[in-house]
């Protein structure tokens, strides 16, 4: 069954990518932001526009930046699925991807060096391109152990080095404290918790762009 579902996954990043290169005529695109992960970056129980790529995409126009973005977010996805995904990902010759997996696998406690496996599967997918990659992580409730937490908050951070990708260690750390940016089960980010993401990664991004997009 699960081999089923990572199977729908794939083709659905695949197919979606496909529908983004065809989205523009080739002298108008804009060099290519992707947003790669799972229901954090889709939007889930968001409307249309309010995820953090919309917001992304907003602030980069707002600041001069000619880049596109693109949301590849998949709710449910594993770095499993996020390996199984990467070709359709590099179909796309993205300037730069942002990396936001890990999510699922942490509370569904899967083996860590299973996620640390897929991970660096995809990181190195995108240094074998040429493609600059900013990784963004995350951490897990309290009930799963400060062990497992640690370990699972390290991983993220040994992979950035190894690879030279630009880390952002939390993801949520500009929503902590702040009312009305968590969905009421505790794990998504409203519209507002979207904005504060896009502006947490905006400010991770910048070394990486260039006012002209080229």
């Amino acid at each position: 069954m699960y081999v089923l579902r990572s199977l729908i996954v794939s083709l659905g990043v695949f197919l979606s990518a496909a529908l983004a290169l065809t989205a523009q005529p080739p002298a108008a695109v804009r060099p290519l932001v992707v947003c790669y992960g799972d229901s954090i970056t889709a939007g889930y129980g968001l409307q249309s526009g309010e995820s953090y790529p919309d917001a992304l995409a907003r602030d980069l126009d707002a600041r001069g930046y000619r880049y596109k973005v693109v949301n590849q977010g998949t709710s449910g996805a594993t770095t499993k699925d996020a390996a199984a995904g990467v070709r359709a990902i590099l179909l796309l010759h993205p300037a730069i991807v942002i990396v936001e997996f890990g999510g699922n696998d942490g509370l569904r406690g899967l083996p860590l060096a299973e996620t640390r496996r897929n991970l660096d599967a995809v990181l190195t997918a995108f240094d074998q391109a040429h493609i600059k990659a900013v990784l963004a992580g995350i951490t897990l409730p309290p009930n799963y152990g400060p062990d497992y937490i640690a370990s699972f908050e390290r991983l993220f951070r040994e992979l950035a080095a190894k690879h030279h990708a630009v880390f952002v260690p939390m993801i949520y750390k500009d929503l902590i404290g702040k009312p009305d940016t968590i969905q009421a089960d505790g794990i998504h980010p409203t519209a507002k918790g979207s904005q504060l993401i896009a502006r947490t990664l905006l400010t991770a991004l910048t070394p990486l762009l260039r006012k002209s997009g080229r």
